[in-house]
């Protein structure tokens, strides 16, 4: 198993960055593609971005695309994501997850463990 933990949350201004972390305990983290998903009050989880086990493949949503770059560190166990040009429709909690299986899934059903979650809240 692996346990997540997202930070870097917080209150940004539109146009603003924010750099979000999220912390991997257990297994071995290069075992594990990451992806991160956000969720804005009353609409459904939805994927943001994904990174292989390597890291040499990354993919995102077009929302996010050019804006928004995920990169991961596996000796510190830790996956990022770097938000840029942020607009109010970002506002959400945004969400870490691993899975075990190949490639870079964008679907939620496919990850099996999951951080607690980071408020991003941005203002217009």
């Amino acid at each position: 198993q692996v346990q997540l933990v997202e930070s870097g949350g917080g209150l940004v201004q539109a146009g603003g960055s924010l750099r979000l972390s999220c912390a991997a305990s257990g297994r071995t983290f290069s075992s594990y593609a990451m992806g991160w998903f956000r969720q804005a009050p009353g609409k459904e989880r939805e994927f943001v971005a994904t990174i292989t086990r390597s890291g040499g493949s990354t993919f995102y949503a077009n929302s996010v695309k050019g804006r928004f770059t995920i990169s991961r560190d596996n000796a510190k166990g830790t996956v990022y994501l770097q938000m840029n040009t942020l607009k109010p429709e970002d506002t959400a909690t945004y969400y870490c997850a691993a899975t075990s299986r190949l490639g870079s899934p964008v679907g939620k059903e496919a990850y099996g463990y999951w951080g607690q979650g980071t408020q991003v809240t941005v203002s217009s």
